[in-house]
């Protein structure tokens, strides 16, 4: 009877605190509600707390703001930062003249970085405000209920009982935040700027310049070669993705049912044959293919020999015959995973379907385009989707067996078997178009997002999740 009480006395505490609402909104009905103590949180974090016996917590709160401040306003703390961040630094590097030894300046890509990490810095500790505001409020209604708050080795027991889903996850939040959302944050930021070989940051300061990278990259009708490159070579990464998903796709259904049919023996030996692609690590696989498919390669000797030829092939060196190897050999390393994830599925589907189908008179085709493959889309959706994600990022088929080849002069600083995601490493590791290369990294995001929400909420995976019809 107790527990129950103190259950319903829970309850009405945390309807009473709103924790419902937005963030803004709790804020503002704490403010309103709370006593004088709560309202002297706002300023003096843990105030609340230690006024009502939880000292270690509010010490903790008030430590933090503290630590804040003075991280904020010591020379060259978080206020210049963030003003770094506006100028992206203001004294240029003189080089030396004469006896004159070199002047070191500003280098914007520190200004850039360190002006991120504190606007991330000073989000964190919004947050941490105002979850300190609404624990001295909680401690605020507990006292009032004539209740004791929380004390502090209560507050850690929690975390190790009802809430230890937030302990373990705040490691893997913190590594996300450092290694993520950090350099996400400072990519995006690199848009906006002229950062590129001319504007390195080191010795020539960069700053911002709006949309100006945006509309050099998306104009479509000013005939800069780059709007050129990007819309020809984002047309050739969809065809790319579409070709690489649906052969692995369908090809790895067909040969799964093939290996899975009554008529064939040694399932399990045809089925590890194919598997053994997968064992080879892929960029062994593409490398050898690019040695063998050279112009004085293996294939070609092995064609001349054979009497096939007369006169060396270049496989690479053609756009179309290049862009069709990359499908090709793309199938070859990535089809053994489809029949890995197809087998387990056909031998699920009832057999029911097929021997009813059999009995109406439907042949193999009708079969397969009826029961099969509808089937199978419902189940592996959520695959196919990641499938065409990845290969619209797939960087190691194209830049391994082609290196984006064979290149062309109305690109700029491309191949014709360049995807986004190559084009994108090249502008950035070999000619320092960071600024572009940035772009295109929101471009390719903006896609991948787009098509992925897009298409599974329109699925039967996503709307229909309980059964198959």
């Amino acid at each position: 009877m107790t527990n129950k009480k103190k259950s319903t006395q829970d309850k009405n505490l945390k309807s009473t605190v709103n924790l419902n609402k937005s963030l803004p909104r709790v804020l503002v009905d704490i403010f309103m509600q709370g006593d004088i103590f709560t309202k002297l949180s706002f300023l003096i974090m843990g105030f609340s707390n230690m006024v009502r016996g939880q000292v270690i917590k509010g010490c903790i709160f008030l430590a933090t703001e503290i630590a804040f401040i003075y991280f904020m306003l010591v020379d060259g703390g978080g206020l210049f930062m963030l003003k770094g961040l506006i100028t992206l630094g203001e004294i240029e590097y003189k080089p030396a003249v004469g006896f004159n030894a070199a002047t070191p300046g500003d280098d914007s890509r520190k200004f850039l970085l360190f002006g991120v990490a504190s606007v991330v810095l000073v989000i964190l500790f919004i947050l941490l405000w105002a979850e300190s505001i609404r624990s001295g409020y909680i401690a605020q209604m507990a006292t009032d209920a004539k209740k004791k708050p929380n004390s502090f080795y209560e507050d850690i027991k929690e975390y190790f009982d009802g809430k230890i889903h937030r302990t373990l996850l705040f490691i893997p939040i913190m590594g996300i935040l450092l290694m993520t959302i950090i350099p996400i944050f400072f990519m995006i930021s690199m848009a906006f700027t002229n950062f590129d070989k001319d504007h390195n940051g080191e010795f020539q300061l960069f700053d911002w310049r709006g949309l100006e990278a945006f509309g050099k990259v998306l104009n479509m009708g000013s005939g800069d070669k780059y709007s050129y490159t990007v819309w020809h070579i984002l047309g050739w990464t969809i065809i790319w993705a579409v070709a690489a998903t649906i052969t692995c796709y369908i090809g790895g259904i067909i040969i799964a049912m093939l290996i899975n049919s009554k008529q064939v023996k040694f399932k399990a030996f045809w089925r590890t044959m194919f598997i053994m692609t997968a064992a080879t690590p892929q960029f062994v696989t593409l490398l050898l293919m690019r040695t063998y498919l050279q112009e004085n390669g293996l294939l070609n000797g092995i064609l001349k020999s054979a009497g096939f030829i007369e006169k060396n092939i270049d496989w690479l060196g053609t756009p179309n015959m290049a862009r069709l190897i990359c499908v090709i050999v793309n199938f070859w390393i990535g089809v053994p995973f489809t029949i890995l994830i197809t087998t387990g599925i056909l031998q699920n589907i009832p057999t029911e379907l097929y021997e009813a189908a059999k009995v109406d008179g439907a042949n193999t085709t009708t079969i397969f385009r009826k029961i099969t493959l509808p089937y199978m889309l419902f189940v592996t959706t959520p695959y196919l989707i990641q499938t065409f994600v990845g290969n619209i990022n797939n960087f190691n088929v194209i830049y391994l067996l082609t290196n984006g080849d064979p290149t062309t002069m109305d690109y700029s600083n491309a191949g014709k078997t360049d995807l986004l995601i190559t084009w994108l490493y090249k502008l950035s590791m070999d000619f320092k178009e960071y600024n572009v290369a940035s772009v295109i990294g929101i471009l390719v995001f903006a896609i991948c997002a787009t098509l992925s929400l897009v298409v599974f909420r329109n699925t039967g995976a996503y709307n229909n999740e309980e059964e198959f019809q």
